[in-house]
């Protein structure tokens, strides 16, 4: 059966091979004291690991390997960092390797070795025909097993948008109230407009918006028309008095670099999601807020106060219309909608207050993040689904999130055996 070296690593990792009468290649007794600490960075595979070859004890690495071959392979006997390796742990040993500075090592080979029904149930895992591929067992695996896997998952989901907004803080020098201003319009683009949102806020500073706060239309001239949405004329008064306070504004911050509409897609979006009336939705928030970053963090801790600085009603034009021209006979808008608004706290919220517990080493708003994240209810969407198939129910958006971060991370990118709830299927009882 054909099978990749993380196999392996888990076999060894876990011991799920039969150590009875244990000998290294060259017929030496070997009883394994520490397996080690599993490196998933540069180096040997496992760390600080203590074996008995002989009688001798001896402290240091393990490396993993498919064949001992892939030792010259991989170029590891041109690489010092692998002079402590202790046990050379390959399925076939189809050729002798020495270390770097030409000693030799123990080999132990684990063909003939490694428990039946370990191998059965790895087998099983590599129908990757289907979405979810462990969907044939995952309801059999232990529930503190599938909360420690979506917590783990969710833990680096988190992690790897914190990224972007440390990357954000590093351009703005370090300036939090900038930062949580341009990573709330990259949410509110969603996924669609995501990347021209972005690029607007850098176009209207969070300072320059903050001087006219207290006027909403300010806000809307400001943001229509640096994001190159406005018209260049209208018959309609309101679209007129944007067109001139822009034209004044645009003078006044010797502007020149507007977005053009192009850059902004309304194909294939909702007209609920149509950027025009985001940015409307936008300017109405940054009015009632006077200082973006202290709200969210300081101000607002649960659901009900994030509804309360998000959901806010736009100006009287946006409540009927979609895009600028285009009027709607019933009220169209009335805030950003309770499935929006989830998504935002979501994807806006928490990842901020995990990014400020990274930048400055406070664990507790990690622990934030989590009790946030079960006061909203589960999403939905076909990611969701696909576990929803599988028997597998999610309470809260803790559970959802994790999913959604095991399905893109592990079961689309087939590191199952990375996953634990793969490693809790493979689990062989001692033999």
């Amino acid at each position: 059966m054909d099978f990749k070296e993380d196999f392996l690593q888990l076999v060894w990792k876990y011991q799920y091979f039969d150590k009875k009468g244990l000998q290294s290649v060259a017929g030496e007794k070997v009883s394994v004291i520490q397996i080690g600490f599993h490196n998933l960075g540069e180096g040997p595979d496992f760390l600080d690991s203590v074996i008995e070859v002989d009688g001798v004890k001896l402290h240091g690495h393990v490396e993993v390997h498919k064949f001992a071959s892939d030792w010259k392979n991989h170029a590891h006997g041109n690489n010092p960092a692998y002079n402590s390796v202790i046990l050379h742990v390959v399925w076939e040993n189809d050729q002798k390797v020495d270390r770097n500075d030409g000693t030799s090592m123990p080999t132990l080979e684990l063909k003939g070795k490694i428990f039946l029904n370990v191998w059965r149930n790895y087998e099983k895992l590599l129908d990757y025909q289907a979405d979810l591929p462990c969907a044939y067992a995952v309801r059999n695996v232990p529930e503190i097993v599938r909360f420690s896997s979506l917590e783990k998952a969710l833990v680096e989901r988190l992690h790897e948008k914190s990224e972007l907004i440390l990357k954000l803080l590093e351009e703005s020098k370090g300036d939090w109230e900038e930062t949580a201003y341009q990573w709330l319009f990259t949410c509110f683009g969603f996924k669609t407009n995501a990347t021209p949102m972005l690029t607007l806020s850098k176009k209207v500073p969070y300072k320059i918006l903050q001087k006219h706060r207290n006027q909403l239309g300010h806000l809307e001239a400001l943001l229509f028309g640096q994001a190159g949405l406005l018209p260049k004329e209208s018959e309609e008064p309101y679209v007129q008095y944007l067109i001139k306070e822009f034209d004044f504004f645009q003078k006044k911050y010797r502007w020149n670099n507007s977005m053009t509409r192009q850059e902004w897609s309304f194909m294939g979006a909702r007209p609920s999601n149509f950027p025009s009336l985001r940015i409307a939705q936008l300017a109405a928030i940054l009015s009632k807020a006077p200082s973006l970053f202290q709200v969210v963090m300081e101000e607002s801790k649960d659901f009900i106060s994030f509804k309360k600085i998000l959901q806010v009603g736009p100006s009287d034009y946006w409540k009927y219309h979609f895009s600028f021209g285009k009027s709607a006979s019933k009220q169209v808008s009335k805030g950003v909608s309770s499935t929006a608004l989830q998504l935002l706290i979501i994807n806006y919220v928490t990842p901020l207050w995990f990014a400020y517990g990274r930048y400055f080493q406070q664990s507790e708003w990690q622990e934030r993040c989590f009790d946030l994240l079960q006061e909203i209810p589960s999403e939905k969407n076909n990611i969701i689904r696909k576990f929803q198939n599988v028997h597998w129910q999610a309470s809260n958006s803790f559970d959802t999130q994790g999913m959604i971060g095991l399905y893109k991370n592990y079961c689309q990118a087939k590191k199952c055996l990375q996953c634990k709830i793969a490693q809790s299927l493979i689990k062989s009882e001692s033999e």
